[in-house]
């Protein structure tokens, strides 16, 4: 409880049962536990809210107590000092806006939802740019275990203008995109062609962990507030306005449809009332992609299934169209036997190409050209055994002929 007060400053028992206890039917036992912790001096009540809600903060005590209860890695919030009059007499604050109120309640309902614990959000984290301005997101989660490693929010209450969420994305982008500390600027501009590899140059990969997806870490908007219709009309207006930052780049080559998203903002949206009308809350579909139609589960809305995975099975693919062309063009130039017109198997292929002058044979498949050989020499046998033959019969009658010529002496 102290350590949620120290990272939020302020906040209702509602949303802390939520963020807390959120297999519990109701928050008696949380306001059980404020109530404890208020007479031993460590939390107070601040103000009653218009929904009736008490907003309960820490004291100076327990604001010591819930810093050395955090991590020094998490963002401590300010101490909230409690305000007296003349007459030493608190004086009630309302200084706590329904934005506050939203941030507080998002992180809330996705804790309870299995995404993180209390110690998993920081609040303004300051993202600073080159150019003077500082990004500050409204809350940054770090949930690994859900899938979610990390994701920057923003909480709007339908009452900016788009043109400025629009540009909220601009400067992540930005942000997204400066380089590292001693990075080699040059290898950088080189490693944007091989997708991941260019986030090791960058910035952001020294301060958020690796996303186990394609892109820049997921931003999120959750709206909340006005009609149901005014934050339809809203979503649909930035995802006109914004595609740039989120769209990601088609692969250039013919029959590829997989997108690139190594360099792009993956943008998620939700609605609070959404959340908490959805028996599943936010671990529901409860969650739509900018660029998509469907309302899926974070993870669901997160994941790239036309990106790195697609681009993989098209580009198999794309090897496979390639050597079966190969293939159709070799074939159509195989030789063929102009004796039979049998096709030329490799072997007999691979022989005639080897061979270091032209022959008659070279029109011939195997068979045949082994046929033609055959005769050949079987031709050639019997030449030399005819001419073999001859030369005896001639030696024969040689000799015979000189026996007589010897006797009529």
């Amino acid at each position: 409880m102290l350590r949620a007060l120290g990272i939020f400053q302020r906040a209702t028992a509602d949303q802390l049962w939520r963020m807390l206890h959120p297999a519990d039917r109701h928050d008696r036992i949380t306001r059980d536990t404020l109530n404890a912790l208020k007479e031993t001096g460590l939390v107070r009540v601040e103000t009653r809210l218009e929904s009736g809600h008490q907003l309960w903060v820490l004291t100076e005590k327990g604001h010591k107590e819930a810093k050395t209860l955090l991590p020094k890695t998490v963002r401590m919030s300010a101490l909230r000092k409690l305000r007296v009059d003349a007459k030493g007499r608190p004086v009630k604050d309302d200084g706590y806006d329904e934005h506050a109120a939203a941030v507080t309640s998002t992180a809330a309902v996705l804790t309870g939802a299995g995404y993180g614990t209390p110690l998993s959000w920081q609040t303004e984290i300051a993202h600073k740019l080159p150019y003077g301005y500082t990004q500050y997101a409204d809350l940054t989660m770090r949930a690994p275990d859900a899938g979610v490693p990390a994701m920057l929010l923003e909480v709007d209450r339908v009452n900016e203008p788009v043109d400025d969420l629009v540009d909220k994305l601009r400067r992540y982008s930005d942000w997204f995109e400066l380089l590292a500390p001693k990075a080699d600027a040059n290898r950088e501009r080189a490693a944007r062609r091989e997708g991941a590899a260019v986030h090791g140059f960058r910035l952001w990969s020294r301060i958020y962990p690796a996303t186990g997806r394609e892109g820049y870490v997921p931003v999120a908007f959750v709206f909340t507030g006005k009609t149901e219709a005014q934050r339809e009309s809203r979503m649909r207006r930035l995802e006109q306005s914004a595609r740039r930052y989120f769209a990601g780049t088609p692969y250039p080559w013919a029959g590829f449809t997989a997108v690139d998203y190594h360099q792009a903002v993956p943008v998620v949206v939700t609605e609070l009332e959404r959340i908490t009308a959805d028996p599943a809350g936010a671990a529901g579909r409860v969650w739509r992609r900018l660029g998509r139609e469907e309302w899926q589960t974070l993870s669901e809305a997160l994941d790239n299934p036309d990106g790195e995975r697609l681009y993989r099975v098209e580009e198999e693919q794309s090897r496979r169209r390639q050597a079966e062309r190969r293939a159709a063009k070799r074939e159509a130039q195989r030789p063929v036997c102009t004796r039979c017109g049998t096709k030329f198997t490799d072997g007999r292929w691979q022989e005639i190409r080897q061979s270091s002058w032209a022959g008659e044979e070279d029109d011939l498949c195997g068979p045949c050209a082994k046929d033609d050989r055959d005769r050949a020499e079987a031709e050639r046998v019997a030449r030399r055994e005819a001419e073999e033959s001859a030369a005896r019969e001639a030696a024969e009658a040689e000799a015979k002929k000189n026996r007589g010529l010897f006797r009529r002496r």
